[in-house]
């Protein structure tokens, strides 16, 4: 597991999650550990290493 520090695109709090690189491409729905919105979480590892994070605004 690979801990990723990003910035909530609601309450623009810095927040970490843990991210597994044995899965190469992820999509998901993550609540926000400050403000709980829900972010929209897409990610891309290349042979373990984090190439693409975006973390979107579901209510935009």
């Amino acid at each position: 597991m690979q801990e990723h520090f990003f910035q909530c695109p609601y309450c623009w709090e810095e927040i970490s999650m843990l991210l597994d690189p044995s899965i190469p491409k992820q999509h998901y729905v993550e609540d926000c550990e400050i403000c709980c919105n829900p972010i929209d979480i897409n990610l891309q590892f290349e042979e373990e290493i984090l190439v693409s994070f975006q973390a979107i605004n579901l209510e935009q």
